[in-house]
């Protein structure tokens, strides 16, 4: 019984992992048809910062979500040099939050 439960509990932890995965790669996609990767890479700096750099400047950041958001939609700059980053009034935040939670889980 003791093999059945902890059988069921690994198929259920691959089942979340791959139901991760999957979220990931379409919020990927959905920063690609947005453009945001015209400027952003996961892994390094492009025009803007990497999004593994975002992530680690925003851990922990409770208002984080709302801060990204309101500068993906409005733009800004200063934060990361000198290269401001322009508003996207056209990606509807649904998108936004979705790129946003992916951009902070990495």
């Amino acid at each position: 019984m003791k093999s059945v439960i902890l059988s069921m509990a690994v198929v259920s932890m691959f089942i979340a992992n791959q139901a991760q995965a999957a979220d990931a790669k379409a919020a990927e996609a959905l920063a690609q048809k947005s453009g945001c990767l015209a400027c952003h890479a996961v892994e390094k700096k492009v025009l803007g910062p990497s999004y593994k750099d975002v992530a680690a400047k925003y851990k922990g950041d409770k208002g984080a979500e709302a801060k990204l958001a309101a500068k993906i939609k409005a733009g800004g700059s200063g934060v990361w040099g000198p290269v401001p980053m322009p508003p996207h009034p056209q990606v509807k935040n649904e998108d936004i939050k979705t790129i946003v939670s992916w951009v902070l889980s990495l």
